[in-house]
């Protein structure tokens, strides 16, 4: 065999092997079963946050969506379909909604709903819904939103079609009371309504999503403050802090070190535009995640923005191994066994979820 022939073998052998390394990294990124837990916790998070929002709205209800709204029911639809601005695919029913009876109703309903979803009640149900409802009013509210809005949609939309409800929820309840153990067949409705608890793939895809989403989010609004002059010459956060309009915290004495808020800004903006890259090597992840908590925490205690810097920390939490929140719940089943077998009261248990999170 000639030369020739034979680095053409060799390349095309490392070449198949480059191939199924990458389809093997690919299906383990996508397709691995995931554990539960932090998607869990990010839906009574997320959940708690639709109930105060609706609850929010629900106290001013006619000034936001009603007949009479700042924003009525025409000019919504013409800011959508294009008659005033640029055309978008936006819709909502709510459009049509001219009755406030009937927006009470909905209203009252979408708390319910919303509700169920965070104490994680029929959740295959409660999510779809919160979901749809929650996109309906958004698109009902143009010119009345707030970042917590779009998080809010965004986070819920990937949650509503994962069994999130398996764990710390009403709906794990339920299975063990009425299901238990029982070595009978499970109908394949009560399965499918009240899910085991154990590693998923959709759990894993659900979060993959969460997270490139996140990541997209940093990168375009790191590239959009990126055009303004004051994030280069540092002084962005000092007109934030300066704000008094949002101002909840007097943060205004950094004035007296121009150093520091100048660095600070350039840290952040860095931060922002990188997060993409640096949040998923094991080694910068936990650095990039305790940016994310201090840069949220400042925005909820000092600009007044609580609930958007609760539920952007929360969002971060998808990038936290579910294995943590297992660990901790093994050894509290360890002490409860413990406990139980000294009394004579109680019965042993088993975990009986496997595998760890590839991350």
């Amino acid at each position: 065999m000639s030369r020739l022939s034979q680095f053409v073998a060799e390349q095309r052998r490392q070449l198949k092997q480059s191939t199924l390394e990458f389809a093997s990294a690919w299906n383990a990124f996508w397709f691995c079963p995931r554990p539960i837990e932090i998607l869990a916790l990010l839906r009574i998070i997320a959940g708690a946050m639709l109930l105060y929002t609706n609850l929010v709205l629900a106290a001013d209800l006619g000034t936001f969506i009603g007949v009479d709204a700042w924003i009525n029911n025409d000019t919504a639809r013409a800011l959508h379909d294009g008659s005033l601005g640029e055309a978008t695919a936006a819709w909502s029913y709510l459009w049509s909604v001219d009755s406030s009876a009937l927006l009470l109703v909905h209203q009252l309903m979408v708390i319910l709903v919303s509700a169920s979803f965070m104490l994680g009640l029929f959740t295959r149900i409660t999510g779809p819904l919160a979901w749809w409802f929650q996109l309906m009013i958004v698109h009902r509210l143009l010119g009345s939103l707030f970042g917590l809005d779009q998080i809010l949609t965004y986070c819920v939309m990937y949650l509503a079609f994962t069994p999130c409800g398996s764990v710390f929820s009403v709906d794990a309840w339920l299975r063990r009371r009425i299901i238990g153990n029982s070595q009978r067949p499970v109908s394949k409705v009560l399965a499918w309504l009240w899910p085991e608890e154990r590693p998923t793939v959709t759990a894993n895809v659900a979060t993959r999503l969460l997270q490139l989403h996140l990541c997209m989010i940093y990168l375009f609004g790191g590239l959009a403050k990126a055009r303004g002059q004051m994030w280069w010459d540092g002084t962005a956060l000092w007109y934030a802090v300066g704000n008094y309009e949002y101002q909840s915290w007097d943060a205004t004495f950094i004035a007296a070190y121009p150093s520091l808020f100048t660095a600070l800004t350039h840290v952040t903006l860095f931060w922002e535009i990188f997060y993409c890259a640096l949040v998923w090597p094991r080694w910068t992840r936990p650095f990039t995640l305790a940016i994310a908590v201090a840069v949220h925490a400042g925005i909820g205690l000092g600009l007044g923005m609580a609930t958007f810097g609760i539920m952007m920390i929360a969002a971060n939490g998808v990038f936290i191994s579910p294995e943590l929140i297992r660990r901790w719940r093994r050894s509290d089943r360890l002490v409860g066994d413990a406990d139980s077998h000294a009394s004579g009261e109680g019965r042993r248990t088993t975990d009986q979820a496997a595998g760890l999170a590839i991350e």
